[in-house]
């Protein structure tokens, strides 16, 4: 979870990957994006002929030599497609300003392939980097991949992520969240991720996931609010430690652009945290205060529905709960994970969130789009202290431009309004 780091993980690197969703293709002649089927089958390729039955300008069989006249006579289609790449290139140097962590670039390259160009059932892979540079100061470097292996049958996804982010915490709750009183802190350090699973039916994926990861906090005094928010002393340099278990159902055909099907993914982490005060700069040395523990958990539930050729009805919800000893940055964080947009993330923090949304995305010519979004959602301290009165809701549209005709992987701005405050934001890939 760690989810302060997310901010940039969601917001760099993971843009190039596939959405909670992969946690960040579609039909016609593209590769079939499909998970595999229980089969886990290849489909030969379009055009492909026996070459016993290859035919002579006389048009009489020829046994399995082919004549010169009939490899000359290849239609476009079969030229073409012996020339097709592949994979795909997506790059694109994203604009950015959150009020979060301020206005800046998050560069970003991804490359999209199949491991086996033949195999139209089979998700293509993903690799990226990305970059993130604000003028508040932030700087963080992130690499990553989501492979599919053995014909769909494993996968594997991987992440590196070190920087540091300068940003504001408003504290945890809704009357920390309302009232805006801001400690300005840099959270510096790095994250290693990695995750297997496996397929075991009915295009249900599990397996295990392990984070390895350590986290420095220092506060800035002088960009801070008199008030502001405490952080308690154990939190401030940790050497955090997860296991944990994933389970996922993904029917969607394309998983960058979904027109149907529905995501269902559960993830369960195990958090142990060991912290450190008193840390003297280069020596590291310091006091050691006593372990804790914290367990995250997280279900995100998506169904896509194409109400006419080129117009598509998204639906969202995301719940969050987390139990123990946890640090803010291992709570749920709303809008951490674009849950909803419109709102700084990181304001509002709790044990618990639940968010849900609509979006209607809509394809125009010459590569454009158009969608529409709103949402409610809510973080409270437990399940029974959800009201009414602390709804967060939330609006907005933005444009949409095609990066890849391939894959229809899409270039997003968002703008939105939340309760309080209003956003704007870009990415590669939906939302969700």
């Amino acid at each position: 979870m760690l989810t302060a780091w997310t901010l940039v993980g969601a917001a760099a690197c993971a843009q190039t990957s596939p959405s909670p969703s992969s946690d960040i293709g579609g039909n016609s002649s593209r590769p079939n994006n499909a998970r595999p089927g229980e089969a886990g089958t290849q489909s030969p390729s379009p055009g492909s002929t026996d070459s016993a039955g290859a035919t002579g300008t006389s048009g009489k069989p020829e046994g399995n030599k082919p004549s010169a006249s009939s490899a000359a006579a290849k239609s476009p289609p079969e030229a073409k497609k012996e020339k097709e790449k592949r994979g795909e290139i997506v790059a694109a140097p994203l604009p950015m300003s959150s009020p979060a962590i301020g206005t800046g670039i998050i560069p970003v390259f991804g490359y999209i392939f199949p491991f086996n160009k033949n195999d139209k059932v089979t998700p293509p892979s993903v690799v990226g980097a990305a970059g993130l540079i604000t003028n508040g100061g932030s700087r963080a470097l992130a690499l990553a991949g989501n492979l599919f292996v053995k014909g769909g049958a494993y996968e594997i996804t991987g992440l590196a992520l070190t920087g540091h982010l300068d940003y504001n915490f408003y504290g945890v709750g809704n009357e920390a969240g309302n009232a805006g009183r801001k400690l300005a802190i840099q959270q510096g350090g790095r994250v290693f991720f990695g995750e297997v699973l496996r397929r075991i039916g009915h295009k249900f994926y599990l397996g295990p996931r392990a984070w390895v990861a350590h986290s420095e906090i220092t506060p800035n005094l002088s960009k801070s609010d008199s008030d502001h928010p405490d952080i308690p002393l154990p939190f401030f340099n940790t050497d955090v430690k997860a296991w944990g278990i994933r389970l996922q159902r993904d029917s969607r055909t394309n998983r960058f652009f979904p027109t149907d099907g529905s995501l269902f993914d559960f993830t369960s982490n195990f958090f142990y945290v060991s912290p450190t005060i008193g840390l003297t700069g280069s020596t590291g040395t310091g006091i050691q205060e006593s372990n804790f523990q914290f367990q995250a958990y997280r279900l995100d539930v998506n169904k896509y529905a194409e109400v006419r050729k080129g117009q598509v009805l998204a639906y969202n919800l995301s719940l969050c709960g987390v139990f123990g000893e946890a640090p803010f940055y291992g709570q749920c964080i709303f809008g951490a994970n674009n849950e909803l947009r419109g709102y700084t993330a990181g304001q509002y923090i709790d044990r618990f969130m639940f968010a849900t949304q609509l979006e209607y995305r809509i394809d125009l010519p010459k590569r454009f789009g158009v969608a529409v979004f709103g949402g409610v959602g809510e973080v409270a301290p437990s399940v029974g202290q959800f009201n009414d009165d602390n709804l967060l809701p939330s609006i907005g549209a933005g444009p949409r431009f095609i990066l890849s005709k391939k894959y229809h992987v899409n270039l997003r701005l968002d703008l939105a309004k939340g309760k309080n405050s209003q956003t704007w934001s870009m990415g590669v890939g939906e939302a969700f």
